[in-house]
């Protein structure tokens, strides 16, 4: 069993990237929740260097030693504190380009903002840390390193709120540092930027000792700064800092002494907890970026800026090659991308599947679509597997924050918010109609002014029992039965609504109330799909309510014993009995990591706590979502910030379900037609594909020596193109269509072991084994004609050897019979005739054990609303079996032509020259079509669709089954009947 990732393949939110000046199409980028990316060519493709070995998704800082370019110090924890911020742990190394990583501390520093390598030394390494960006830790500060991250020592410690936000050396003389520092702290109402105790501080000995600076700096509240140094003038010093008052770009010539507020523009510090992005030209002192919503441009060293184009706005890092300025690389909220041209022109940001999704909603099409909304980008529709036409995903309503959900009665109709305001698509029309509940503005509001607290991922649920009731949460549930032309509040205030956290965000300098931090608001909402009035809900302070009369009546129903303030992030109503459910809750925006999964099987009187830090899931690891298996009561599935769980006893125990799913935070987890589908917080959606095995498994099943899973249910799939579009660099994927056939071995056998699909009566249609296949040669007598000389026919195989190690294996029936013959020594082409739909069965054999499983092949349900009909499949299989038999006589009768030449002279190699020629098309492209490629062609033509035989391919086989029967009566006068049975 594997993930597989669907996309979207449009970059997420980069808050560092790098590069390596002696390699200047190398570049490296570090995801918020997607790991570490490089590309060698400049941005054209990026691979992950990561997974596998990194322990977290979000990336904070990355630097390249300039003396050694294969050692790569890279901290966790990106320092752009937004409120879904994702927590650091520690610094890795690699000494092999990033091919391999190594832990090596730091792992409670919460965020790294920037690391600095030694110019000439790639021992020596200075850290940033910022710290636990949601408590008061003294985990924060400059950190040294001289032994290459053997040994760590805090050499800047201010107190345990204020940490590192960034430092640099100074070109030329890596001695002498500047750093600042930053008191700032996350809240789930608010973010604190600034304080007294904030600076830029300066070291002249390699960080042993340090000097707070000033000499024209503000000297009040100091907030988030940041430093760049350009080579060509290494007494410069800029620093874009924000403060209050003072807030603006600053220039020092004399080497920090002293300074000049050179550009107090309020469009250059916008956000300045999320963005202050600097950067200078190292071969112009001239030429600075500043980056926030906006990309600006300097050429006069900080006096006046320009605007400039970049791929996306929201921008947090640039790096630029001291050997070439031409060559860069800039980071932002849609990934990052390169410019070889100083920055005239980027590369694209649409092969980075490292997108942060919110949630998901899934539709009951085939193939099913997944919905979420992607962080500062749109609403998206992605296809659970290829859909023919090129089309990868598309837009949805509403915005980046979500949610969207289908009407699942008509799927051209689509719910969407955007930042609290509800909205409905018409797919077909594209015609978004907006019923914005309270028609409040919300934007620069705190929770204490709101008429309803939407917050910014304002929750939404369409009954799962009338596909035409909508329900909306702020402090209140609000319900529609008309599609949001009129909504009505069916509750109280439900919500703890404590006197805190009520006000606008942003403090002590900078107002930042974009509704993230509304509190005191719905957060989960959800009715049980097996007793119709039974709604639960959940808020971001903590409260857990339920009404079981549809609305009319609410009770309390939080845990008790559950610490106040937390965020119920999702409940699950069980899809097996209507008096349980389960909720993840999580508290790390208030510094408590605990993970935080209840259930209730008394429709909340009384909570089980299924997380107590050793049950499987670890004390420290947030829980963010939990769902339970729609075919197997209390199998359980948990997202987490760090990956994937899985508990067969309903929550007593839970082990790591991550197989290959990347380090990244889970957000969402949704079951449907037995897959499972998730959202992750940078690196987009991923489906486990076929959960048979798991509901199946049991204690007998895991001690057996060998094991037969019965198969789920095949669709027969037309071969749609396999890539929906992609080009062959893309790294969405997806499965081959057919049958999946799941088998456990204990231990691996010694003999072979084989496979044997059998059709309704019990014939044997295919067989398959563990055993190498006979080397193929294409041999003289190989008759099968050319590829361009097939029609187009292209399929792409299943696999044909069976795997017996030890475990648990899938292998993918394409549901084909076997194909003509080709030679000897390949007896049958990949390419047969498809299984009509029906029962079948499948029988493993391991030594003398042996177990056989029944299972059904449907119609892929398209062909079937387009008027196919089962008679129809059965006509065409029969049709394409006759005609799959006269490509394997045409091939044997090219062998057998062939063979014959070769030992013929006189008056009969003539007359076999004249069969050949009426049976074998000349090599050379494009030349007349003979007989071999006329009946291949036919074949191609119905092969490949799934359709009612047209009248002309019946007469056609007609006429070209003649035609060969004469060649054939030809030959035979000519060498003698075939002796050869077959």
């Amino acid at each position: 069993m594997r993930y597989r990732m669907i996309g979207p393949e449009r970059g997420g939110r980069v808050t560092t990237v790098t590069g390596v000046p002696s390699q200047p199409y190398t570049f490296y980028m570090g995801s918020t929740g997607g790991g570490i990316w490089k590309t060698t060519d400049a941005g054209h493709t990026w691979t992950n260097i990561s997974d596998g070995q990194i322990s977290v998704g979000s990336m904070g800082a990355i630097d390249v030693s300039l003396s050694d370019a294969n050692v790569i110090y890279a901290g966790t924890g990106s320092s752009k504190i937004r409120s879904n911020v994702s927590i650091g742990r520690g610094i890795y190394k690699s000494t092999d380009a990033g091919k391999t990583w190594s832990f090596i501390g730091l792992r409670d520093t919460g965020q790294i903002a920037t690391v600095r390598v030694h110019p000439a030394n790639p021992d020596v390494v200075y850290v940033a840390a910022q710290g636990n960006p949601f408590i008061a830790n003294q985990d924060r500060g400059v950190y040294r390193s001289t032994d290459g991250g053997k040994t760590w020592k805090k050499v800047l410690y201010i107190s345990d709120t204020c940490g590192a936000a960034d430092l640099e050396l100074q070109p030329g003389n890596p001695k002498v540092i500047f750093a600042t520092m930053w008191h700032a702290q996350r809240k789930p109402w608010t973010i604190i930027s600034g304080a007294q105790e904030g600076g830029i501080y300066k070291s002249t000995d390699g960080g042993d000792t340090w000097n707070k600076l000033a000499g024209g700096l503000p000297s009040e509240l100091f907030g988030r700064a940041n430093v760049a140094i350009s080579a060509t003038s290494p007494n410069r010093i800029f620093a874009l800092i924000e403060a209050k008052p003072g807030s603006g770009l600053y220039r020092s010539e004399d080497a920090g002494v002293t300074w000049t507020n050179i550009n107090s523009s309020g469009n250059l510090i916008t956000r300045p907890f999320y963005y202050d992005t600097l950067g200078v030209n190292p071969n112009d002192a001239d030429t600075v970026y500043i980056g926030n919503e906006g990309w600006f441009i300097s050429t006069d060293g900080g006096k006046s800026f320009r605007r400039a184009q970049v791929p996306h706005g929201d921008n947090h890092d640039i790096w630029i090659n001291p050997k070439n300025s031409l060559y860069m690389i800039q980071s932002n909220d849609g990934g990052a991308n390169v410019s070889l041209d100083g920055g005239k022109s980027w590369s694209t940001q649409t092969n980075q599947p490292t997108a942060e999704i919110y949630q998901i909603a899934l539709d009951n099409q085939y193939p099913y679509r997944v919905y979420g909304a992607q962080q500062d980008n749109t609403t998206v529709i992605v296809p659970s597997l290829p859909l023919g036409n090129g089309q990868d995903f598309r837009v949805g309503p509403g915005c980046e924050t979500g949610p969207i959900i289908p009407d699942l009665s008509n799927p051209d109709i689509v719910y969407g918010s955007c930042k609290g305001q509800f909205s409905r698509l018409n797919l077909t029309t594209t015609d978004e109609e907006r019923y914005w509940v309270g028609a409040e503005s919300l934007y620069g509001n705190g929770g204490g002014t709101l008429i309803y607290r939407f917050q910014r991922v304002s929750p939404m649920e369409v009954s799962p029992h009338n596909q035409k009731v909508v329900y909306y949460g702020s402090q209140y549930l609000h319900r529609t039965r008309d599609g949001g032309v009129t909504w009505e509040r069916v509750s109280p205030d439900l919500t703890a609504h404590p006197p805190e956290g009520q006000v606008a965000s942003g403090e002590p300098i900078t107002r930042d109330a974009t509704g993230e931090e509304v509190y005191s608001t719905l957060y989960s909402i959800r009715e049980s799909p097996v007793q119709k009035g039974v709604i639960w809900t959940g808020s971001n302070d903590g409260l857990i309510y339920i009404t079981r009369d549809d609305a009319k009546t609410w009770t309390n129903v939080t845990p008790s014993g559950l610490p106040p303030g937390g965020r119920v992030q999702n409940i699950e109503p069980s899809p097996h009995r209507a008096g349980t459910a389960y909720a993840a809750i999580y508290r790390y925006l208030l510094g408590d990591f605990a993970p935080y999964i209840y259930r209730t099987d008394d429709f909340g009187k009384t909570w089980t706590r299924l997380t107590d830090g050793t049950n499987g899931i670890a004390k420290d690891e947030p829980t963010r979502v939990v769902r339970e298996d729609p075919d197997r009561s209390g199998l359980l599935y948990a997202g987490t910030e760090f990956g994937m769980y899985i508990s067969f006893d309903n929550g007593a125990h839970w082990q790591s379900f991550q197989l290959n799913l990347p380090a990244t935070p889970v957000t969402d987890i949704k079951l449907t037609h037995k897959d499972m589908v998730l959202s992750t917080q940078g690196r987009s959606f991923w489906i486990l594909d076929d959960l048979t095995p798991l509901h199946q498994l049991t204690d007998q099943v895991a001690s057996a020596q060998s094991f037969l899973f019965q198969p789920r249910e095949a669709v027969r799939t037309p071969p749609r193109g396999g890539g929906g579009g992609l080009g062959p660099r893309s790294g969405v994927q997806y499965p081959l269509s057919g049958a999946m056939i799941d088998y456990y071995l204990g231990t691996a056998p010694s003999g072979d072991i084989t496979l044997e699909v059998l059709d309704g009566s019990g014939g044997l249609i295919r067989k398959f084994t563990s055993a190498p296949p006979a080397t193929e040669e294409r041999n003289a007598d190989d008759a099968q004609p050319a590829d361009d000389e097939e029609g187009g026919f292209r399929i792409r195989s299943g696999p044909t050897r069976l795997d017996k190690t030890t475990g648990l294996h899938r292998f993918t029936w394409d549901l084909r019979y076997p194909g003509p013959w080709i030679s000897n020594s390949r007896p049958a082409a990949p390419n047969g005739p498809m299984a009509v739909p029906g029962k079948y069965a499948v029988r493993l054999t391991v030594g003398s054990w042996t177990s056989t499983q029944s299972f059904t092949i449907i119609e892929d349900p398209r062909v079937t609303k387009d008027g196919v009909t089962a008679a129809d499949l059965r006509e065409q299989f029969e049709h394409n079996m006759r005609v799959r038999d006269l490509v394997s006589e045409v091939n044997r009768t090219v062998a057998r032509v062939r063979t014959a030449e070769s030992g013929a002279t006189g008056i009969t190699l003539v007359k076999l020259k004249e069969i050949a020629s009426q049976l074998i098309t000349p090599s050379v492209r494009y030349s007349k079509p003979e007989l071999q490629t006329h009946i291949n062609y036919l074949y191609g033509m119905t092969n490949m669709t799934d359709q009612k035989i047209g009248r002309d391919a019946i007469e056609r086989y007609g006429v070209l089954k003649k035609e060969l029967e004469d060649r054939i009566t030809e030959l035979n006068k000519i060498t003698g009947p075939e002796n050869t049975t077959h």
